[in-house]
């Protein structure tokens, strides 16, 4: 399908720049963000865009928050950085707050939700061998899954794209069918003696924003417990309110043993978190730890970050705009049965699952100054921040509606 004429031109300087200097790991379109602020970003000539990918998942006030701006700035100018050989206030801080809020009891900071998915395998493995004594430990992950990019996670993620190339793969993992009961049982059964964790996602994100059954996830929590295997959740871009709750095993009446978060909880400074109960804290000093990681400058943009999402009550606005946006998604599919099959998710972590290449529909909104982004080839992902407002998902909408006649018209 051809590109509209505002896709055709490419930032040539930029592009230039990335072919000789930038490793090609990235499909970029051919766009390049200058500013933004709120829900909105623009490019280097101007154009405006609503921004309903928020850094996938990650810029949970939006651009430019007034809040953020002041915590970097306090601290920068106070203390940015020392060594986690020393008491770090607010690392203690943001890990009290985490503990309050969710079921965990300790918190280990790092960097990334690759790097949160790496600290909870090794954690499932220490259990393993100093709790549950198994020699050669298995952890379970699910089909279609998405845990990471280091060796361990690809491994751990279940779609073969991320893992060719890359062997060989890390041992000790294998993978059970999503929401699927009797095929996971099997799977359980098979490692009754070596199983000693099961990493799963409550949503799907990469995988194609797939929510998770209810009546599986209690299931599972149930079998874990039975069995002594740990339950660990990637909530890695689902947490943080982004599904209307704080995490997204809320959703699901389930508590975990460990999750990992990322993604939102700075609202776009890299940070990442590994939460567990007290009953499989078995690091001890040595065992685990990151340079960066829990430093004062990112634990002071994730404490404003949380506390905004509070004090402005941004859970209700996830769960109002995403309904807001699903029933208008809704109307647009019966406006367009022939480019649209369905519409899922929680809060605002929402796909529409279309009949055309997703990348085309992503092109088209582009040109129609709406930013969107793939899961997979035959899903669009809104994952707005937020604080997005009803005139926005209403605007977001509209665009939506441009970029699909316009498909409609290339078709022809």
């Amino acid at each position: 399908m051809g590109q509209s004429p505002s896709l055709a031109v490419q930032p040539q300087a930029t592009s230039d720049l990335f072919a000789q200097h930038v490793m090609a790991t990235y499909g970029r379109y051919p766009l390049v963000l200058e500013r933004g602020r709120g829900s909105w970003v623009w490019d280097r000539d101007g154009k405006q865009y609503l921004d309903c990918v928020a850094g996938i998942a990650t810029c949970t006030l939006g651009h430019a928050h007034p809040v953020m701006v002041a915590a970097v700035t306090r601290q920068m100018e106070t203390l940015h950085h020392v060594s986690n050989l020393y008491y770090i206030r607010p690392q203690g801080e943001l890990a009290e707050w985490l503990t309050q809020h969710s079921c965990a009891d300790k918190v280990f900071f790092c960097n990334s939700g690759a790097e949160a998915n790496e600290g909870a395998i090794k954690l499932a493995r220490k259990y393993a061998h100093t709790v549950l004594h198994i020699e050669e430990p298995v952890i379970l992950t699910a089909h279609s899954s998405f845990h990471g990019r280091t060796l361990a996670t690809i491994t751990a993620t279940g779609q073969p794209k991320y893992r060719q190339g890359f062997e060989p793969l890390v041992s000790g993992f294998d993978y059970i069918p999503f929401n699927d009961i009797e095929g996971t049982r099997a799977v359980l059964d098979r490692y009754a003696d070596r199983a000693c964790a099961v990493l799963i996602e409550p949503l799907q994100g990469e995988g194609g924003v797939v929510p998770g059954d209810r009546a599986y996830f209690q299931w599972l929590r149930q079998e874990c417990s039975h069995r002594n295997l740990l339950l660990v959740l990637d909530e890695v871009q689902v947490g943080v309110g982004r599904s209307g709750k704080w995490w997204g095993y809320e959703q699901l009446d389930i508590e975990p043993d460990v999750f990992t978060l990322a993604k939102g909880l700075a609202g776009g400074f890299p940070i990442g978190a590994l939460l567990c109960k007290e009953s499989c804290n078995v690091f001890q000093p040595g065992d685990h730890a990151s340079t960066f990681g829990g430093n004062p400058l990112a634990c002071a943009v994730g404490l404003a970050v949380v506390g905004t999402v509070e004090s402005d009550r941004l859970l209700d606005n996830a769960r109002e705009r995403g309904q807001q946006l699903r029933q208008g998604l809704q109307a647009i599919a019966e406006q367009f049965p022939a480019l649209i099959e369905g519409i899922r998710g929680w809060g605002l972590i929402n796909g529409l699952v279309v009949k055309v290449a997703a990348g085309d529909v992503v092109q088209q909104a582009i040109a129609a100054g709406l930013l969107l982004v793939p899961a997979g080839k035959h899903v669009v992902r809104f994952l707005p921040p937020l604080n997005i407002s009803a005139a926005e998902i209403d605007l977001a909408l509209e665009r939506l509606q441009v970029a699909l006649k316009a498909l409609c018209v290339a078709a022809e």
